[in-house]
């Protein structure tokens, strides 16, 4: 694969198709998924005797982070809920709470 054969291939993932869903309409109400994206790409060529290969490649990461939601005309931001880093984050804030208590009991 060339390098410009990647970076079409990068541009295509990476637009804003990608960003927002179709709009999904029920009861009066439409909403539309939002997402981020980031990306990035490299590559590589080969040596003036041609002994060493050369590639290139690309990596993507796509991620909810809310949707639109229109109703009566208006338009209202509905951010998602990661569970995941919630969980990650309260069990961080717990155990520094915890340290501190140990460190701030030893002290006494």
């Amino acid at each position: 694969m060339r390098f410009d054969d990647v970076v079409a291939t990068v541009k295509e993932a990476m637009s804003v198709e990608r960003v927002y869903a179709p709009p999904v309409e029920h009861d009066g109400t439409t909403v539309i998924g939002v997402a981020a994206i980031s990306g990035g790409a490299g590559g590589g060529g080969s040596d003036p005797d041609g002994e060493k290969g050369s590639g290139a490649g690309f990596g993507i990461a796509v991620k909810p982070v809310g949707a639109f939601v229109v109703r009566d005309g208006r338009v209202r931001w509905q951010p998602t809920v990661d569970v995941n880093r919630l969980i990650v984050v309260s069990g961080m804030v717990a155990l520094a709470a915890l340290a501190v208590g140990a460190r701030y009991a030893n002290r006494r």
